[in-house]
């Protein structure tokens, strides 16, 4: 008899876990290799199918109970050999699995694969990929939001679209069946809509951080100073050090975007040194004053 080691296919090292570190397991192994991820990817599409069929077992109590027996007995004791057993082409679910809940899951799944009554093999329609641009406001929050594509026969086709918060750029969404029809009885092929997470004016999306210029006056500059500034979602106070140089980034821990694990980025803070262009004539005097007082030559220091 061939094994499937069920707690490292969801990637959990001991078998002494709770029922609620199971599922945050299956969580973070489901959205890893979920196919909306991995579009095109059959290795991926293969564990999805692994992850589902582990979670199945260890997440009832029972068939936990008669998994964890029946490894003590076999694979425990050396009679039985463990490998990640192999499906078949049309499988659903792997031979081991039916040993908790028989083949009539197996059966089910598979009918979609037998012949239509006419003798023709039911053929699943293609995919349509598309894409869509998002601002990082509507990404970091989510959105609803609505497209139309021409079909097939050149008329328009309305599709109402739910995007959830935190989305990440180039990420995308999948809307079964509404792709091309499918031949012979077979499935309609599945929409999918990329997602552009696009700048604006007061962000840029770099991986998880946020990046935002801070702008401040030379004496700010030359003085240090603590300056408000906006994140996404609050105000917050950057701290800017004495002396800090224009181009230099300063980074406020976990105020950028979500990155899907339920933590966030960074708010990085470019500084920007802006020069007054309209001076009062007190200004002006003592900008003149500090240049007969300076030593700072920076074209020869920086040279």
């Amino acid at each position: 008899m061939i094994f499937k080691d069920y707690y490292k296919i969801l990637g959990l090292e001991t078998k002494e876990v709770t029922s609620e570190e199971i599922k945050i397991a299956y969580r973070e192994q489901a959205k890893k290799y979920h196919p909306d991820v991995n579009v095109g990817d059959r290795n991926a599409e293969e564990r999805f199918k692994d992850i589902n069929e582990a979670y199945r077992v260890l997440s009832e109590t029972t068939s936990r109970r008669k998994y964890d027996r029946m490894w003590n007995n076999y694979v425990g004791k050396k009679k039985a050999k463990y490998e990640e057993s192999k499906r078949g082409k049309t499988s659903i679910f792997s031979d081991f699995f039916n040993i908790f809940f028989g083949s009539i899951d197996n059966k089910k799944m598979e009918a979609r694969t037998t012949t239509a009554k006419n003798g023709k093999v039911p053929k699943k329609g293609e995919n349509i990929n598309t894409e869509i641009n998002i601002s990082i406001n509507d990404a970091f929050y989510g959105v609803d939001k609505k497209i139309s594509l021409r079909t097939v026969n050149g008329s328009m086709k309305n599709f109402d679209i739910k995007i959830p918060a935190g989305i990440q750029n180039n990420e995308k969404i999948r809307l079964i069946g509404q792709g091309k029809k499918g031949e012979n009885g077979g499935r309609n092929g599945d929409l999918f809509i990329k997602i552009n997470i696009e700048d604006d004016s007061s962000f840029r999306l770099i991986g998880y951080d946020l990046y935002k210029y801070l702008l401040i006056t030379p004496w700010e500059a030359a003085l240090g100073t603590k300056a408000s500034m906006s994140s996404i979602d609050e105000e917050v106070n950057v701290i800017v050090p004495k002396g800090t140089q224009s181009g230099e980034l300063l980074r406020i821990n976990g105020k950028g975007y979500k990155d899907g694990k339920g933590g966030r980025g960074d708010l990085v803070a470019e500084v920007k040194i802006m020069v007054p262009k309209n001076m009062s004539e007190k200004e002006t005097k003592l900008f003149k004053d500090l240049s007969k007082v300076s030593h700072f030559e920076p074209r020869v220091m920086y040279s």
